[in-house]
């Protein structure tokens, strides 16, 4: 099978994802509850979206302006303790919740039985 990061599509450019790759590599923990293919998408695809807001949020609460000689704004905020905190613990929320509510995966092929259902179809569909 293929690892995670081949089958993974980003939907965010930086510095969002790098934010949360980097929680995520700072915190086996999240990776363990997220470890299926269908969990990882579901786990970055709302770790994205509510990372931004939180720092959307404080952003527009701080009124922040960026440090001098700085570009992004997102990465000042995301490196001031107390903010990497809050992300930390809105990524493990992320998390548990997409193992609390994704179902278990299935087996990644028929078994014996859906096979010879098949089978018996497609003999009567051809006429053997």
């Amino acid at each position: 099978m293929a690892g995670l990061e081949e089958i993974w599509i980003p939907l965010v450019d930086e510095p969002i994802g790098l934010i949360v790759r980097q929680i995520q590599e700072e915190s086996p923990e999240l990776s363990s509850l997220v470890d299926s293919p269908k969990r990882m998408l579901a786990f970055r695809t709302f770790a994205y979206i509510r990372v931004g807001i939180v720092l959307g949020r404080l952003f527009v609460e701080r009124d922040d302006a960026p440090a001098e000689g700085t570009e992004n704004w997102v990465e000042d905020l995301a490196r001031q303790p107390e903010v990497r905190a809050e992300l930390v613990q809105e990524l493990r929320a992320v998390a548990e919740e997409v193992a609390a509510e994704s179902e278990p995966e299935g087996p990644a092929a028929p078994d014996e039985e859906v096979r010879e259902r098949f089978r018996l179809a497609a003999k009567r569909a051809l006429d053997i």
